[in-house]
């Protein structure tokens, strides 16, 4: 587009001016006369004709043009050219051209001598010829020619005509300037834009979106071009969800009632889906009518769908204390394809008709929750028990109703069944041909035990040779065995109902042949009889099992003589490193394999010592291998050998695949039985009994320094502590503080403040490791910094139980952690009182009623308040429950209010099937009821 500055040329007023050279005062030679243009129509002109006389210098100038901010102006003239040719007898001063210039200024300031008639300071535009001149027998022919100027910066200017000889008529002028006009593109308006300086310049306009749309692109922009055109728009805007495109996508409009549009787009609206509906405009989303869900990860475009109805045609088959149920799918599914199936199971008792919830270690195969199949088999149940079984069908929309699930029910009342596996065999005692072992009885013995068959064979051997030998008690002595020999051994019960499945293979050593084989060879001699005596005495003290006594090997002027003493060699070819698992004080800890002459090839782990070592790192990384090399017992990391005649230096010892205990039971939260629990504790008591009765005092005694086997079997280790207790620490879990190496959680108040280490100071550790394996590896005082532990454990106070933690085991604990450390049981007392509480379960079952966690007047701790968290994540967090935060948002409880009203069932139902879990978050549940001062109740 063009705008007009100024109109034609009689709009304007016209200032005639001439110069000559030796003249200062001017006089007009442009004349306004009057003429007619191509159409004969009439018109008033401006003329100049002063051929005949030389040095024409004449001027005509335009009144003051205001710029309005335009940077380019356009001059349009329309005039006419007599042709010089036709004029007979003119010298040769004659013309055909004119001259435009411009003069710009910041007001009208012009008078008829200023500024001067001259091109400096008016600035040339251009020199004008026409296309076509007339001669005196025709008629003017009109010339139109377009001329631009600038960049402008003063807030106007003048234009001027200079005639310097011609013959001409200028009929009109028009002054514009070009801009873009106001534009709707990609549902945005761009405003009016004038163009750049430069015929070549492009100017930004900025645009805004239409009325209820958003931008989809940045920047939003438009070029104008020097010509007043529009180039491509740049950025994007689209109508806003609940609008769609009006008006050839000049607007957008809002959706009629019925309709919906979910998302921004160009898209049109949408007919609600089936049941749902909306009666106002503009709706993004479409409410589902009554009775009808939309699950949270369905699209408003999606159908509002309903809750299954029951499942049909049940079959259960019982099978002794199994079961296999099968079901048909439901006569409706909601509209839905996601079905799925749970099954909750409920012991009842027959007399009073009262069920709750199955225990923990029943079994269902190929799972409880999420069934796509249509059958399930379960196992584990106890014999002769009444059991009722609910079969749930769910879909995407089930948590979404206030109604619970529908389901279908079926009782039975299961038969005599075999018993349930021997779950731990214990080592009494061997000599060098035989074993004394023990063992628990089977949790679920479902019935009378008859007795037990145990199976053994030597390692080195086949299963298939095994030998089989019947006790009925829940212990054994077998003889006639190979000494310093390892046997298999595995135990399982009987009833009327047949054997029960065998417990899992463990591995039990015979001891090496006795001194007092070699007593008659020297009661033969000359001095036998003092000899003999004297041996005995020997053989009492010294050899007796149980009496060997531990020997430091810093005591050895050369330490390595007690590597070699200990430790056995092995040649570096029978060793392969497998992978790298862990890194330890000296360098790498690795996986990998031993294959020893004679001998299976066994999975180990290896320790190295890194490169660039000096003596004295490797005489200390040596002798963890020299103190463990005296230890023989099951509950004892066992040593395998050394390697040093090659690089690196290497110690082996067997591979515990399950790690160290704290971690291993942080993965395994909740998922133990108490039995379970209390056998690793016993497993640990025993190995700590055996150090003791050697002299031998650990000095850190923890779970992270206790490892697991694939059979749950625990495993004393890491004989490092005694051997640095004067090096810095780098660990925060030890402390220099106090002028060593010291793990303050967990150990007693007379090392702390004497360094008085005994294996009573030992007992004390024992406590801690018992608290943290009850409480699945909770951090002993938690947060609590090392100084506040030592002046609470100063001021008596003690860790409180953990959740579910049996009264008894508490009570240990607290024994453990007397100040005086001469009433601290021993470690043979504390085993016995373990076996005591195996063989008694019952006394397992009476729980402490205190709250697990820091005491208030010690710690000023209170129960988490929940309305310190932002988030219902963040709250399972803290009780570090975070790994069901997706079950929780998926299930739509999202905000405190909702949690507090849940219950055990709405746990099950989204996912969280242990017991411990449970017990745990319904425990925090319960305080935030309590902090919300509600009372409704908690179902456990």
């Amino acid at each position: 587009d063009a705008m007009v500055l100024c109109g034609i040329l009689l709009k304007i007023r016209f200032m005639f001016g001439c110069c000559y050279k030796s003249v200062l005062s001017c006089f007009a030679q442009w004349e306004e006369v009057s003429g007619y243009d191509d159409g004969m129509n009439p018109i008033r002109t401006y003329q100049v004709c002063n051929v005949m006389e030389a040095n024409q210098n004449n001027w005509l100038r335009t009144t003051y043009i205001a710029r309005r901010d335009v940077q380019r102006v356009y001059v349009e003239m329309k005039f006419t050219v007599r042709d010089c040719n036709s004029i007979p007898n003119i010298p040769g001063s004659c013309k055909e051209t004119f001259n435009l210039f411009y003069y710009e200024s910041d007001s009208d300031s012009a008078t008829p001598t200023t500024p001067f008639w001259m091109e400096n300071p008016y600035v040339k535009v251009d020199t004008i010829a026409p296309d076509e001149s007339f001669s005196k027998l025709e008629n003017g022919r009109v010339n139109v020619k377009i001329r631009s100027f600038g960049p402008l910066s003063r807030n106007g200017f003048y234009l001027a005509f200079q005639d310097l000889g011609s013959c001409m008529s200028l009929i009109s002028v028009r002054v514009f300037y070009k801009k873009c006009p106001s534009v709707i593109a990609n549902f945005a308006v761009f405003p009016e834009t004038v163009t750049g300086a430069e015929a070549t310049s492009l100017v930004i306009a900025p645009g805004t979106c239409l009325t209820n749309a958003v931008e989809v692109s940045v920047p939003l922009k438009l070029y104008c071009n020097g010509d007043g055109e529009w180039m491509v728009p740049v950025g994007d805007c689209t109508c806003s969800s609940g609008y769609e495109p009006a008006e050839k996508e000049t607007a957008c409009q809002a959706c009629i009632p019925g309709t919906f549009k979910a998302k921004q787009g160009k898209g049109p609206c949408s007919p609600c889906p089936p049941n749902s509906r909306t009666t106002l405009g503009a709706a993004t989303i479409c409410p589902c009518r009554t009775g009808f869900y939309r699950a949270d990860n369905d699209q408003p475009e999606m159908a509002c769908t309903s809750v299954p109805s029951i499942p049909r045609n049940v079959i259960s088959n019982v099978n002794k204390t199994s079961l296999s149920l099968e079901w048909s799918e439901p006569l409706d599914t909601g509209g839905r394809d996601d079905l799925l199936y749970n099954i909750i199971c409920k012991k009842c008792s027959v007399e009073r008709k009262i069920c709750s919830r199955c225990d923990d270690n029943v079994e269902f195969v190929p799972r409880q929750l999420g069934l796509t199949e249509k059958h399930v088999f379960i196992s584990n149940l106890l014999a002769h028990t009444r059991y009722t079984f609910e079969i749930q069908a769910v879909n995407g929309v089930s948590n979404k109703s206030p109604h619970s699930p529908q389901f279908a029910s079926v009782s039975i009342t299961t038969n005599q069944a075999a018993p349930s596996p021997v779950l731990i065999v214990h080592f009494l005692s061997a000599t060098d041909s035989s074993l004394s072992l023990s063992w628990l009885p089977p949790e679920k013995p479902n019935g009378i035990i008859l007795d037990y068959e145990l199976k053994y064979w030597e390692q080195e051997q086949d299963e298939k040779t095994a030998s089989t030998i019947t006790s009925q008690k829940n212990s054994i002595r077998i003889d006639g065995l190979r000494a310093a020999a390892s046997y298999a051994v595995q135990v399982r019960a009987r009833t009327v109902a047949g054997y029960g499945k065998y417990s899992r293979p463990v591995e039990f050593q015979t001891q090496n042949e006795s001194i007092q084989e070699q007593l008659p060879l020297i009661i033969g001699s000359s001095t036998a009889a003092l000899i003999f005596i004297v041996a005995v005495v020997v053989v009492i003290v010294v050899f007796t099992p149980g009496m060997k006594v531990y020997i430091d090997p810093f005591t050895y002027e050369d330490p390595n003589e007690a590597v070699r003493e200990f430790a056995k060699e092995i040649d570096v070819s029978c060793v392969k490193i497998e992978e790298v698992i862990g890194a330890g004080e000296f360098g790498e800890v690795c996986r990998g394999r031993l294959k020893l002459p004679g001998r299976r090839e066994i999975f180990v782990a290896i320790k190295t010592l890194k490169a660039g070592y000096t003596e004295r790192q490797r005489r200390d990384f040596l002798s963890e291998a020299s103190i463990m090399g005296q230890f023989d017992h099951p509950n004892i990391i066992h040593l395998e050998g050394v390697v040093t005649k090659s690089r690196p230096v290497m110690i082996v010892t067997e591979f515990m695949e399950n790690g160290a205990l704290d971690s291993f039971l942080r993965m395994n939260d909740g998922q133990f039985t108490v039995i379970q629990l209390v056998g690793m504790l016993r497993g640990i008591a025993a190995g700590m009994k055996y150090l003791a009765e050697m002299n031998y005092v650990h000095r850190d005694l923890a779970a992270r320094n206790i490892l697991v086997n694939s059979n749950l079997v625990c495993k004393v280790s890491d004989f490092g502590l005694s051997r640095f207790l004067e090096d810095d620490a780098t660990d925060p879990t030890y402390t220099s503080s106090l002028g060593g190496k010291i793990p303050i959680r967990w150990t007693a108040p007379e090392a702390i403040a004497y360094r008085k280490f005994t294996s009573a100071s030992d007992v004390w550790s024992y406590g801690i490791v018992m608290w943290e394996v009850m409480s699945y590896g909770e951090r002993p005082y938690w947060d609590m910094s090392n100084q506040d532990v030592i002046n609470a454990v100063e001021q008596d106070y003690r860790l409180p139980p953990p959740m579910d933690c049996p009264t008894a085991l508490h009570q240990l604990m607290l024994d453990c952690w007397v100040k005086d450390r001469n009433n601290r049981p021993k470690f043979a007392q504390i085993v016995n009182t373990l076996d005591k509480l195996i063989r008694n379960a019952a006394s397992l079952k009476v729980v402490s009623n205190a709250n697990p966690g820091p005491s208030q007047p010690l710690l000023d701790r209170t129960v988490p308040d929940y309305t310190t968290f932002t988030t219902v994540g963040d709250w399972l967090d803290a009780i570090k429950m975070g790994r069901y935060k997706e079950n929780f948002i998926n299930a739509g409880f999202t905000s405190f209010d909702l949690v507090a009203q849940m219950t055990a069932e709405d746990l099950l139902r989204i996912g969280v099937t242990l017991a411990g879990h449970q017990k745990k978050i319904l425990g925090s549940i319960q305080d935030m009821r309590l902090q919300m001062n509600q009372t409704l109740p908690v179902q456990v």
